[in-house]
């Protein structure tokens, strides 16, 4: 029976028009495209395989060679991109229940959201990128090499910049800050590195700055100064002379070239960084009087991010060499070209240049057309080939850091039973409409009896837009009201698609853990990790824990509106539905924010090994605990927890019936306890310490629901 026939199956009174014997005509092919019966039939009886999954997600576009399903159908990580073995892909399923489930059950105790770092990526990433430079020079003839830098903006993690400077020092790779902080932690990484490696000082400068960097030459590391602006010569020419130190200069020029788009804004003549070749010439000539020309040894440029086609790379590469040939012309000592950022990765999958979420090539080409512009120019001038140098930070760490996160709940767009709002039937509230009102009813059930489905939704409108002027005017009761949104509601469930989208709740803060999703539209993969053997039956989008209305994802690679998922609750066996964000290793742990004082997510480190799971947990952190977040801006937990054990205190000596040892037991609890939801576990469950670093949550509660106070201010101090 279809759905309005709950609506009053009563006989309806005699001579009364607009009764009904509560059914609808057959359901037919509505103009919408609901599918019928019989397609749904089908699409039951067809077969579903990992494979369907990996090609309805794009898994491998986007995923290829770090990402693809396994026949278990979850998500399975490659480390080591084409070359890895059958037996050496890592379960992200299994990574998760390491990570989350208890101690006792030999798990690690950590808390979703997670963030999973594959350290394996990176390095594959990173001699990938070197592999390709490697080959176009060697098979161009090209006369000098290619020494890359990672700029630590891109995600400032110590473990990160430490695996950079590790994994890069037999290629001389270098780091790149464009800060004081960043310079700092980028002069004590590159300390254990590669003394050729560049260490490449971006960024606006002061004196301090300045001389900071020029510190560095004295630690023998390779610091050069970029000059972002002209006036900044005279600060180092200054500081230079008073600290005893000779500086490498580099300038950053500001190409005519550009490329549309959010991430081309910062190119061309109109780029926030840079010089202009009037400002070019002028450094130049001031350093020829100082007798300093000789300094000057570094082009850098940026084009903008997420470069789309080699075209418009070689096309910013070639005016580039041309002005690094015209300042060789001019006596400088020119020694490197660096091409700045723009590498781009394919969120999306589609290997186009169409967009900002894809590119048209890879690292081979990318490589080839950067060497040989820059060979053209410099053949055509008679230059020396200079060292080849490029800040690609995107495309080294987006790989290799995921995001997994727990559904928690699943609606739809009903918020009531509408049967049950219906009550006494259509016939008694039609009686208690105002004519007007009566009159858009009976034009709804004339429509939706004929399957008009657009004339449906235009008498909703205004049935529903004239009962709320009369509800708000004081003539129709909140019954009345109520009824006719369930009308409405069972109109709809029988004339509209019939799947409707649904809404996952997710335990994540979009702020925190996807920032430019919502700053600047970056839309990146988010897949479920496991029951991909499975048929996702449901369109959904996802809402954040955050109680702001732009914390949600509703647009998805591909153009979608939506997200294939599974109906929530079906795990089987994995218990929870678990998702995961790819491709956000660079730049969204920098820029979360703090929003609702939600935290980061917990950490692990995951590395390929040859034990029974083919991977093992290097690292685990616990994500900042509710002490943490609230220390971050401004507060004292200590004096928080002090006070409010103190208030239990004064209510119990007042005879309130309050178990002061009680209550200050759950402060505890609730201080050391993550900001996030706590899903089918015992909230009270200890903290996870992994290299003595802590959470707020270090008191331990004992069998008899006692804990130690001042051991756990004296956690909260850490």
């Amino acid at each position: 029976m279809p759905a309005l026939a709950c609506v009053d199956a009563a006989v309806p009174p005699p001579g009364y028009g607009l009764a009904w014997d509560g059914s609808l005509p057959a359901p037919g092919p509505f103009p919408g495209g609901a599918p019928t019966a019989a397609t749904a039939d089908l699409e039951h009886l067809s077969p579903w395989s990992p494979d369907l999954s990996a090609a309805l997600y794009k898994i491998d576009g986007w995923g290829a060679p770090y990402f693809s399903v396994n026949a278990a159908g979850n998500i399975a990580v490659r480390p080591y991109g084409s070359a890895t073995l059958p037996h050496q892909e890592i379960d992200l399923m299994k990574v998760v229940r390491k990570a989350s489930d208890p101690k006792s059950a030999g798990g690690l105790g950590l808390q979703l959201p997670l963030i999973v770092r594959l350290p394996d990526v990176l390095r594959h990433r990173l001699e990938s990128l070197h592999s390709a430079f490697d080959f176009a020079i060697r098979s161009s003839g090209y006369g000098a090499h290619y020494q890359g830098v990672y700029p630590v903006k891109c995600n400032q993690d110590r473990l990160i910049v430490e695996d950079v400077v590790e994994f890069g020092a037999p290629f001389r790779f270098g780091l790149e800050a464009g800060s004081k902080p960043e310079l700092l932690l980028a002069m004590t990484c590159l300390a254990r590195g590669n003394p050729e490696a560049f260490l490449i000082c971006n960024g606006y400068k002061d004196e301090e700055y300045v001389a900071l960097a020029l510190l560095a030459r004295t630690l023998n590391l390779n610091a050069v100064i970029v000059l972002e602006e002209e006036q900044e010569l005279d600060t180092v020419v200054e500081t230079s002379r008073r600290v005893g130190v000779k500086p490498v200069i580099g300038l950053r020029a500001k190409l005519r070239t550009r490329h549309s788009g959010h991430f081309g804004s910062t190119s061309g003549e109109k780029g926030k960084f840079g010089l202009t070749t009037a400002q070019i010439l002028s450094v130049a000539r001031k350093l020829q009087r100082l007798e300093m020309l000789d300094c000057l040894q570094l082009l850098h440029f940026h084009i903008g991010s997420q470069i789309p086609s080699t075209t418009l790379l070689a096309d910013g590469v070639g005016e580039a060499a041309h002005i690094y040939c015209e300042l060789v012309r001019l006596g400088a000592a020119m020694r490197v070209i660096d091409v700045g950022g723009g590498l781009g990765i394919d969120y999306d999958g589609s290997h186009s240049s169409g967009s900002d979420m894809s590119v048209g090539y890879g690292l081979d080409e990318y490589a080839d057309a950067v060497v040989r512009a820059v060979q053209y120019a410099c053949d055509r001038k008679g230059v020396r080939h200079p060292i080849l140098c490029s800040e690609s930070g995107r495309a080294l760490v987006s790989h290799h850091s995921v995001l997994i996160f727990e559904a928690v709940s699943s609606t739809t767009a009903a918020a009531c039973d509408p049967a049950a709002a219906l009550g006494a039937g259509p016939t008694y509230f039609l009686d208690k409409l105002p004519d007007d009102a009566r009159s858009d009813c009976r034009d709804l059930i004339a429509a939706t009896f004929q399957a008009e489905c657009d004339k449906v939704l235009i008498y909703m409108d205004e049935l529903k837009r004239k009962c709320v002027e009369q509800f708000k005017d004081g003539r129709l009761r909140l019954e009345h009201l109520a009824a006719i949104d369930g009308l409405c509601e069972l109109v709809a469930n029988e004339t509209g698609p019939a799947h409707p989208v649904r809404t996952y709740h997710v335990n994540l803060s979009l702020f925190t853990s996807m920032p430019d999703f919502w700053a600047i539209e970056q839309l990146f993969p988010i897949v479920p990790i496991h029951r991909l053997d499975q048929r996702p039956r449901v369109e959904g989008v996802l809402s954040d824990l955050t109680c702001d209305s732009d914390g949600k994802v509703d647009r998805f690679i591909g153009g979608r509106p939506s997200l294939p998922l599974h109906e929530f609750g079906g795990g089987g066996n994995d218990g929870g539905y678990y998702l995961g964000m790819f491709l956000g290793g660079a730049y969204q742990e920098a820029l979360g924010g703090l929003h609702n004082l939600f935290g980061g997510p917990s950490v692990v480190r995951v590395t390929q090994s040859d034990g029974p799971h083919c991977f093992a947990v290097t690292r685990a952190v616990p994500g900042p605990s509710c002490a943490d977040v609230l220390r971050a801006m401004q507060h004292e937990p200590e004096l928080m927890f002090e006070a409010l054990k103190r208030r239990a205190e004064e209510s119990a000596a007042r005879g309130g019936g309050v178990d002061a040892g009680a209550v200050a037991t759950a402060l505890a609890r609730a201080f050391r306890s993550m900001p996030y939801l706590v899903v089918g576990g015992d909230s009270g469950g200890d903290g996870m310490s992994s290299d003595s670093e802590v959470s707020a949550g270090g008191a331990e509660a004992s069998d008899d629901g006692s804990y130690e106070e001042w051991e756990f201010i004296r956690c909260l101090s850490v």
